[in-house]
């Protein structure tokens, strides 16, 4: 009898044991489903958002090259297409990401508070980048200077190449591509070179003491005169403008087309020199007179 009830403890302790493994298995198919459907979902998210991706990146490239089009269509001025470009194309760009974060599953409504709130503190940290972007508003609106005009401004001249949010980018005489700050270039001095059709290009020539006047300028003119680049309205002046320590200094005045002033400015230079050389007319050197009791 007792042999029986031993037998019957021990069964029902072998049946208790394998009720346990069976649920622990139960238990690791429940996690392992749990594991895998977590996993197909997270790759099906990601695979959502790797096409909207692929499939905005085409889409903003299609709009910016569409607005392109009818930028040069409406023949607005280049300064405003490379602005309005720029800014179109970050705002797309902005747009696309907050997409791709919501087919990965994140709430875009968090995200978007998390956004205000970065936003907040990016803008505190990037202050100076807020006064380019208002520096570029400003140069849009009353537009100093524009695309292909010779500027000098904030220590630095060249040709303006593009106008974007932040920078404007000139192209040096030496070829060189210089970023300079909105904000800089709306508060600052700007000279622009380009602004008007008409420039006026000065000469400073010294001749010995003795030398007469009347000869110098009487040639002067004639030099003038002759090349076809230089405006007879206004008349070129011609003066004596210093008596200096070893020269008597004439001044020389003349208009020309905005596009000929530097090939105008060279080219006289060299005739000057040529022409007094064959009329007898000196240059003088510095000297100085020493008196000895």
């Amino acid at each position: 009898m007792i042999q029986l009830m031993e037998a019957v403890q021990a069964a029902a302790k072998i049946t208790e044991e394998a009720e346990k493994i069976v649920l622990d298995k139960s238990q690791i198919n429940t996690v392992l489903q749990q594991m895998i459907g977590w996993c197909v979902e997270a790759g099906k998210n990601i695979l959502v958002a790797v096409i909207v991706f692929i499939v905005g990146r085409i889409i903003v490239s299609f709009l910016n090259r569409l607005l392109a089009r009818m930028l040069e269509r409406r023949h607005v001025e280049t300064t405003i297409q490379t602005f309005l470009k720029s800014l179109v194309n970050i705002l797309l760009m902005m747009l696309l990401v907050i997409s791709v974060v919501s087919a990965l599953g994140v709430n875009t409504t968090s995200f978007a508070a998390l956004l205000a709130s970065a936003g907040v503190a990016i803008g505190m940290a990037l202050s100076g980048n807020l006064q380019n972007l208002a520096g570029g508003l400003i140069i849009l609106l009353f537009r100093p200077y524009k695309v292909g005009d010779w500027v000098e401004g904030q220590g630095v001249a060249g040709t303006v190449s593009e106008i974007q949010i932040f920078h404007t980018i000139l192209i040096t005489g030496d070829n060189k591509t210089v970023y300079v700050p909105n904000g800089a270039m709306s508060s600052g001095i700007i000279t622009n070179y380009s602004r008007k059709e008409t420039r006026r290009v000065e000469w400073t020539i010294g001749v010995e003491y003795g030398t007469s006047t009347d000869d110098v300028k009487n040639l002067l003119r004639t030099l003038l005169a002759t090349d076809q680049r230089i405006l007879t309205e206004p008349e070129p002046f011609i003066a004596v403008t210093a008596l200096a320590d070893s020269s008597v200094n004439i001044l020389i005045r003349a208009w020309v087309k905005q596009e000929d002033y530097w090939g105008v400015f060279f080219d006289t230079n060299k005739t000057i020199y040529e022409e007094f050389n064959k009329a007898g007319i000196s240059f003088p050197f510095p000297q100085l007179t020493i008196h000895q009791d």
